[in-house]
């Protein structure tokens, strides 16, 4: 696999990876949760193998799949916008291309996009994509293709990942697949199936790999990553059908996270998501242990609202909820903590929603990502509760939450004024071609001028200035790590 250097629409150097002697184009997009971008380099590492590089040019792709995400109505509009840009470029410019759906959405739009929309040539779920090659085939020979079969196994553990578009620093690494937790709001556990947990051995190999090609930054990916367990293969459900043996060699999350900090000391270590209710003390005891796993948790509670959190069928309470952030803090300090929030979930009261106004004044994370509530048919909410929250009080509410969030961001930001913090250079800042950017081990992002140093540099800044979400800073000299 050799390396190209490209430069994208900001001017960032993006390294692509390309198979010598490949003839044929893939053009692959994604869209929602990192895990989707995660699985879109297991299939161009794939399609690499039938004969497919990647391109960035619509217009010359022989094949081009979009990898989609159903969490929410707008994903899926953004989605359909790029179907009806794609089969434009193949009416006006390459009859030949074919067209092809990955992801939640093909599971969940399968028989629409195929047979009713007749919009694609293929479908095909997330844990099908080793099936590709076949279903391709069957596109050449003039057959519409379709696999969205859920697996029971870690799917992809045996497959090197291309790095797509990849600043050559930053990596995602997949360590569970699924989600067992059926929060009545999400899709995932239909689209993706149950929690199942990839052989240690083989992430500890793809970290050692990516290590060895320059990379200085992973972020463990799953769905739920503190419910990772690995007991010799098979759903986490399973476990305790499992022989004394296996219950005894098993690896829980802790144990994962030790063995890649100790596998690699000067690699920062990162992970996403967290579940308040399978977040456990020893997690975070091992992040205060090793200095190269990152002080930041991403830790969704979707509501203030104790009331709100059981109709969501999320797993902790309020005070529960609370307590993890006491203890968070007590053990780590300086831990960085963003939240998911939903707002205008059916029967969502004002005393709800100033529920979850309390818990964010308590807590006051770093940062966050905040939605109103749209209705996702075949989840649970989707089913059995009206959407009754009116429209006008759902973005009043959003409003009201992202104006806080960005009060709290900047008071956290302000907090590092006159320290020197420790920055990966990640790329050059989008604002200005003189500038640096890089991320904090709490995932706060810091710029500053470019002088003598590079990407995959890490660098200490002084921070003299700063932004609700950026740190603005002078570069002191190179870091030890």
């Amino acid at each position: 696999m050799e390396k190209i250097i490209d430069e994208n629409k900001q001017g960032e150097t993006l390294v692509v990876e390309q198979k010598e002697g490949n003839k044929r184009k893939l053009f692959i997009e994604s869209y929602g949760c990192a895990m989707n971008f995660s699985d879109s380099e297991i299939v161009a590492s794939i399609m690499a193998n039938q004969g497919f590089n990647t391109t960035q040019k619509l217009e010359e792709a022989d094949l081009v799949l979009v990898n989609t995400c159903s969490i929410r109505d707008k994903a899926e509009q953004t989605v359909r916008k790029r179907l009806q840009k794609y089969n434009a470029v193949k009416r006006d410019h390459n009859p030949k291309m074919k067209v092809g759906v990955l992801g939640c959405m093909a599971e969940r739009l399968k028989t629409k996009f195929l047979e009713e929309e007749k919009i694609v040539d293929l479908v095909v779920g997330p844990d099908a994509y080793k099936d590709l090659p076949n279903l391709l085939a069957e596109v050449d020979e003039g057959r519409d293709a379709i696999n969205v079969i859920l697996s029971k196994e870690e799917t992809y553990g045996d497959i090197s990942p291309v790095r797509l578009n990849s600043n050559g620093v930053t990596a995602f690494v997949s360590i569970t697949r699924g989600c067992d937790n059926m929060c009545t709001f999400c899709v995932v556990p239909f689209t993706r199936g149950r929690e199942r947990s990839r052989d240690p051995q083989s992430i500890i190999e793809e970290v050692n790999d990516l290590w060895n090609r320059g990379y200085k930054d992973i972020t463990l990916l799953g769905q739920n990553v503190d419910s990772y367990l690995w007991y010799g293969g098979g759903l986490k459900k399973d476990f305790e059908k499992a022989s004394p043996i296996q219950k005894a060699t098993s690896v829980n999350f802790s144990k994962l996270l030790q063995l890649c900090a100790k596998a690699q000391p000067k690699m920062r270590i990162r992970f996403s998501t967290s579940n308040p209710q399978d977040l456990t003390l020893d997690v975070v005891e091992t992040m205060a242990k090793y200095n190269n796993i990152c002080n930041h948790i991403h830790l969704p509670v979707q509501s203030g609202s104790n009331r709100i959190l059981k109709e969501m069928n999320r797993l902790h309470t309020r005070e529960e909820y609370m307590g993890l952030i006491d203890n968070i803090r007590r053990i780590i300090p300086n831990c960085a903590i963003s939240q998911d929030i939903i707002v205008g979930f059916p029967t969502e009261t004002e005393a709800d929603f100033q529920d979850t106004v309390s818990l964010m004044a308590y807590v006051k994370y770093n940062f966050g990502y905040m939605y109103k509530y749209s209705e996702r048919p075949g989840t649970m909410a989707g089913r059995n509760m009206k959407d009754d929250v009116p429209e006008e009080t759902k973005k009043r509410r959003l409003q009201d939450i992202v104006d806080l969030q960005r009060i709290h961001s900047e008071i956290k930001t302000k907090e590092w004024l006159g320290k020197t913090v420790e920055v990966l250079i990640e790329k050059q800042s989008k604002k200005s071609d003189a500038q640096w950017s890089g991320r904090t081990p709490q995932s706060i992002v810091c710029v500053f001028p470019k002088g003598i140093y590079e990407v995959g540099d890490f660098v200490n800044v002084k921070v003299t200035d700063c932004t609700s979400a950026t740190l603005i800073g002078e570069a002191v000299g190179l870091s030890p790590s």
